[in-house]
């Protein structure tokens, strides 16, 4: 696969979320509790300093990492000799597959949650909160993506097209779109959806800490921390000790990674309980 025009990814991110708002419009899925317009405005303030950060600092790396490990046979798929397509698809498959467990462990090890935890703050969930990532996260990433790089040894074709599928999966599953319930439940056994991933935006920790999917909803399914069955009126955006508008101001979510905040992995934090037998089966 030929290397993807720089402009295409740009370009999807743009019509992607323009097509996320107007959807998410007409049809919402949540109430919200902040007014729209300063959320937005907050959450592609973060995006772009995101944006400088992947621009300045990731894109120089990974790109020739991926051409060196090819050149010098680096990586699982290096090692192979696939055809092409099959080449394509592995690594799409391996590169997400290990970001979900970048994502499982920014839950679970308190330093790098410190700074996932601006994600999760948000109090309402639409597509704007695709972009809502501390820079100090995607600073953080930066190492890991250069281990998933030598690890699996993706073609330059391969780490383009899931960084494309990932950031359109991403401004999609955030979305506070409702889909019809029958296609969503289809779309589900493929992909990460909005109801699957707002739920993951709960505050109950039995709830974020499951759905750690980012494209493909395989993951969850096959490490059984899959959560469907809770009706999208019972997810409450947040995370419990910062459910204050005044509390997640820009300067504040800036700040907070570097403040000591022990109630986001405290005891009293609530974990409700799911019927196992109906973990899988989306609610409305």
């Amino acid at each position: 696969m030929k290397e993807l025009p720089g402009w295409l990814t740009p370009a999807a991110v743009v019509a992607t979320f323009a097509l996320m708002l107007a959807l998410e419009w007409a049809r919402p899925l949540r109430s919200r509790r902040e007014a729209t317009r300063p959320r937005i405005l907050r959450n592609l303030t973060l995006g772009a300093l995101g944006f400088a950060i992947l621009t300045l600092l990731q894109a120089p790396l990974l790109l020739p990492l991926a051409e060196w490990a090819a050149r010098e046979r680096l990586g699982l798929l290096n090692l192979l000799a696939l055809p092409a397509w099959v080449e394509l698809c592995l690594g799409v498959l391996l590169l997400d597959y290990t970001l979900w467990h970048w994502h499982r462990i920014n839950h679970l090890w308190p330093l790098l949650w410190r700074f996932h935890v601006v994600h999760h703050i948000d109090l309402d969930l639409d597509a704007s909160t695709a972009f809502r990532f501390h820079f100090g996260e995607l600073t953080l990433s930066i190492g890991y993506r250069a281990l998933q790089v030598l690890a699996i040894g993706p073609s330059l074709g391969a780490l383009l097209l899931w960084q494309l599928l990932l950031v359109v999966c991403i401004l999609f599953h955030h979305s506070n779109l409702r889909l019809p319930l029958g296609l969503e439940r289809a779309l589900v056994r493929v992909v990460v959806t909005p109801r699957m991933h707002g739920i993951h935006h709960s505050l109950y920790r039995s709830e974020t800490n499951a759905n750690w999917s980012s494209l493909l909803s395989a993951w969850d399914f096959l490490h059984r921390t899959l959560v469907l069955n809770v009706p999208q009126h019972d997810v409450v955006v947040g995370v419990p000790g910062c459910r204050e508008p005044r509390l997640v101001g820009l300067g504040q979510i800036l700040r907070r990674p570097f403040d000591a905040h022990p109630e986001d992995h405290g005891p009293d934090l609530v974990d409700r309980p799911h019927p196992k037998e109906s973990l899988a089966t989306l609610a409305p």
